[in-house]
C-alpha cells in the first residue's frame, strides 16, 4: 500500500515515491547536547520512530540517520557555566539522551554520527563552497553566501527579506550581507577548536547536518524530517550549502516536520519557562503513557501537555493491559489496519483502530491482532508483571497499609460515617489506588 506524506517543500500531501526502493534514506536532526531533552524534544523522537517502523515494514531496507550535535554555542556555554568540561557535558547529556529514547521505546536508528567525529568532512565541504564562489572567508570566518543560491527561502515558501525581518540573525560586521551565514568560526583559547585552512575553529551549527546526511545518504536523499521549528533557518541552510556543494537538482526530496508540543496553548520552551524533562518522568510514569500522549494528536497539530491527556492515556493503557499476554504471537498486520498511518501517518486514526481492535479482543476475538497492532507503534512493550509493579512502585502507600486503611472505611461505613468513607477513598486515590464496593466486599488496585 502506498505511503503518504506532507512535504513541506511543496506544501502538499505526496504519495512516497522513494529515490531507491531498495535503500530507503531518512535523516533526522537530533539533539544539541547542551541541556536534557525535554517533552517537545520527545515528539520527534516519537513520530519519526514510528515513520521507521512504517517504513521496515514496506521497504527492504531503511537507512534512518539521526545526528548528535557536540559542539555548539550553547554547548559551551552550558559547559562554563556548569564549571564542566566540554566532553563532560556532553557525554553526560548524550547518555541522558540514550535514556530518554529507551524509556520512550525507541528503536535506534541505523547511524547516530556525533558531529565531532566528522569535522574533517566538514572542512571539505567548505572547501568545495569557497572553490565554486558559494562561500566567503573573512577574519578567519567562512560564510554562506546567501544571494548566491536563488532557491533561497522555498522550504520556507518566503521571500528572503521576509524570512529575515522575522528572524533572529546572527550580527557580525565579517559579514557581507546580513543574511549570510556561518560555516566556520575561529575559536577562543579555551573553547574546543580544530586546525583548518583558515586557522583553528569550529564548523557552523547548519553544516553539522550537511557533511553527515552526506556521508550516510549520499548527496541525495528521501526523506528528512524534525521539529516545525528547524524549517528556518536550520532546514534552509542545509538545502543551500548541500545543494551549492554537490552540485545536486535535489537534497531531501520530501520535507516532514511536527508542530510543537504546548501548555495551556504555550509553546513549550526554555525561554517560557515552561519546560518538562524527560527524565524527570522516568520514575513518575511509563514511557508507554508518555508515547501514547505523544501520539493522541496528528503531528502536523500542536498537542497540549497536561494531567489530563496522561491520565487518559495511562487508563487507556490499564484497560489494554487486561487482554495482553506476553505469550500472545504476534500476526501480520492488514493494510486495513495500517491504513491511517499511510495516510499522513494519522496516529489518532491508528489509535482509534486499537480501541476497536481492543473491544474485539476483550470479548476472546483476535488477541494476536490487537497486541500485533499495539507492538507495531511501540506499545504492550512491557509483559503484565512489570506494567503492574510499574503501578505498585508508583503507588504512595503498601499494600498492607491499603488493607489497613480499608479496614477503617470499612468500619466507617459500618456507621454510616459516608463523609469519613468518602474521605478514606479519596486519600487511597491521591495515593495511587482505586477501590471498588462489589457484591458486599471492597476490591482495589493501583492506579
Amino acid at each position: 500500500m502506498d505511503i503518504y506524506l506532507t512535504n513541506n517543500l511543496t506544501n502538499k500531501k505526496e504519495q512516497f515515491v522513494p529515490k531507491d526502493k531498495k535503500n530507503i534514506g531518512m535523516y533526522v536532526c537530533g539533539p544539541t547536547v547542551y541541556d536534557d531533552p525535554h517533552i517537545g524534544n520527545a515528539r520527534p523522537l516519537v513520530i519519526f520512530d514510528v515513520l521507521f517502523k512504517l517504513l521496515k515494514n514496506n521497504f527492504s531496507k531503511v537507512t534512518y540517520v539521526r545526528n548528535i550535535t557536540d559542539i555548539d554555542d550553547k554547548i559551551i556555554k552550558s559547559s562554563q557555566d556548569q564549571k564542566i568540561s566540554v566532553n563532560q557535558l556532553t557525554e553526560k547529556i548524550t547518555s541522558s539522551f540514550f535514556e530518554d529514547c529507551k524509556f520512550l521505546n525507541c528503536e535506534n536508528p541505523t547511524h547516530q554520527p556525533k558531529a565531532t567525529e566528522h569535522i574533517d568532512l566538514m572542512i571539505k565541504m567548505i572547501n568545495q563552497l569557497i572553490k565554486k564562489g558559494f562561500a566567503y572567508l573573512n577574519n578567519k570566518h567562512v560564510y554562506f553566501e546567501v544571494k548566491k543560491f536563488s532557491d533561497y527561502g522555498k522550504l520556507s515558501n518566503k521571500k528572503l527579506e521576509d524570512l529575515i525581518a522575522g528572524s533572529r540573525v546572527e550580527v557580525s560586521d565579517n559579514k557581507k550581507n546580513s543574511e549570510d551565514f556561518v560555516l566556520w568560526k575561529p575559536s577562543n583559547k579555551d573553547e574546543p577548536s580544530w586546525d583548518s585552512p583558515w586557522g583553528k575553529g569550529r564548523p557552523g551549527w547548519h553544516l553539522e547536518c550537511s557533511a553527515m546526511s552526506k556521508k550516510f545518504l549520499g548527496n541525495e536523499f528521501d526523506i528528512h524530517g524534525g521539529g516545525i521549528d528547524l524549517i528556518f533557518p536550520h532546514h534552509e541552510n542545509e538545502i543551500a550549502q548541500s545543494m551549492c556543494a554537490n552540485d545536486s537538482k535535489i537534497f531531501a526530496k520530501y520535507w516532514v516536520h511536527n508542530a510543537f508540543i504546548t501548555m495551556s496553548k504555550e509553546k513549550m520552551a526554555k525561554s517560557q519557562g515552561n519546560i518538562l524533562k524527560i527524565k524527570d518522568f522516568r520514575n513518575k510514569i511509563s514511557g508507554q503513557v508518555i508515547r501514547l500522549a505523544l501520539l493522541s494528536a496528528h503531528y502536523k497539530q500542536p498537542l497540549d501537555w497536561n494531567n489530563k491527556l496522561l491520565d487518559d492515556c495511562q487508563s487507556t493503557l490499564d484497560k489494554w493491559y487486561r487482554v495482553y499476554s506476553s505469550d500472545i504471537k504476534s500476526v501480520q498486520l492488514t493494510d486495513e489496519i495500517l491504513n491511517p498511518l499511510y495516510e499522513d501517518l494519522n496516529t489518532p486514526g491508528y489509535i482509534a483502530n486499537l480501541h476497536k481492535l481492543y473491544d474485539k479482543a476483550s470479548k476472546g476475538e483476535d488477541k494476536e491482532l490487537f497486541v500485533s497492532a499495539c507492538k507495531f507503534i511501540g506499545l504492550l512493550s512491557e509483559d503484565n508483571k512489570q506494567w503492574e509493579k510499574y503501578k505498585k512502585d508508583k503507588a504512595l502507600v503498601s499494600e498492607e497499609e491499603i488493607n489497613n486503611i480499608i479496614d477503617l472505611r470499612n468500619k466507617a461505613r459500618a456507621n454510616k460515617d459516608y463523609k469519613e468513607a468518602d474521605r478514606i477513598r479519596d486519600e487511597l486515590l491521591d495515593k495511587g489506588v482505586l477501590i471498588e464496593d462489589k457484591d458486599g466486599k471492597t476490591h482495589w488496585k493501583f492506579k
